[in-house]
């Protein structure tokens, strides 16, 4: 892997042969150890008023634009962009997720990682973060492990008006029910909220595309994690955020850019 942006006589990381200029001529670079991916991707430093919820998103698409090929992300990702997913789950207090996708991509609980677990004690975090799914309905099948055998327990993010029985079957299951709207379906801003109300203020989201459409149109996402993959795939795949369009598009500065075998694995911040 080698870095694009930025690039400065610090940053610039040399290729595992350590022939000089190799970088700059397209050379392919070494393999990053988990460190220095946890590094390229850490959260915000806190301020002197203690952390702040921070949103980030992490999806793929291919050049034509497509989240997904037959349903699923998996065919357009590659070895590295699931080691960058890897790290990123590694770094966050918890991982917001839709419900759809959780049906479609059959989500496990996240696992506890040896390769991080001094660095989420330092941090004062557990052994792997929770997932927080993001469910109007309840439809949701709480047999899964998801909800019977997570390291910590799932959560769900549901509004007020939500069914008391699916609440019931839920709790049941061993879910946490967190409301953060008044109605039927979530509010973006109040579930940031009330997951920094539970202490969890790394957030990662994995879409899906509906999700992280209601996410940009409410104006609280921080930061998107693209992988762009060299692939094209045509037919009518979803984009990776769907909804309506806001009203102004909104601009994000490129953070920076990794590079191998053609994937660009780029992180844009907010403006």
């Amino acid at each position: 892997m080698r870095r694009l942006f930025p690039v400065t006589d610090e940053t610039a990381v040399p290729d595992s042969g350590g022939r000089p200029g190799e970088e700059e001529r397209g050379g392919a670079g070494r393999e990053w150890s988990l460190a220095e991916l946890a590094a390229a991707y850490a959260y915000p430093a806190a301020g002197p008023g203690g952390p702040l919820p921070w949103l980030r998103a992490n999806m793929v698409s291919t050049l034509d634009g497509a989240a997904q090929h037959d349903g699923r992300s998996q065919p357009i990702s590659s070895a590295t962009d699931m080691r960058i997913f890897g790290t990123l789950r590694a770094l966050a207090d918890v991982v917001v997720v839709g419900a759809q996708t959780v049906r479609q991509e059959g989500y496990r609980p996240a696992r506890a990682r040896a390769e991080f677990a001094e660095q989420r004690e330092a941090a004062g975090q557990g052994p792997a973060p929770a997932i927080a799914v993001v469910s109007a309905s309840l439809d949701l099948d709480f047999s899964l492990p998801l909800f019977t055998s997570p390291l910590v327990p799932t959560l769900i993010l549901t509004g007020a008006s939500a069914a008391p029985d699916r609440v019931a079957a839920a709790e049941k299951a061993g879910a946490r029910v967190v409301t953060a709207g008044d109605g039927i379906g979530v509010d973006p801003a109040r579930a940031v909220q009330a997951l920094a109300g539970l202490g969890h203020t790394r957030l990662l989201t994995e879409g899906g595309p509906r999700l992280l459409g209601q996410l940009v149109s409410a104006g609280v996402l921080d930061e998107l994690c693209l992988t762009v993959s060299p692939m094209l795939t045509a037919g009518d795949a979803q984009r990776i955020a769907g909804g309506p369009a806001v009203t102004v598009p909104q601009r994000f500065r490129l953070v920076s850019m990794l590079e191998e075998d053609g994937f660009l694995y780029t992180r844009y911040g907010r403006s």
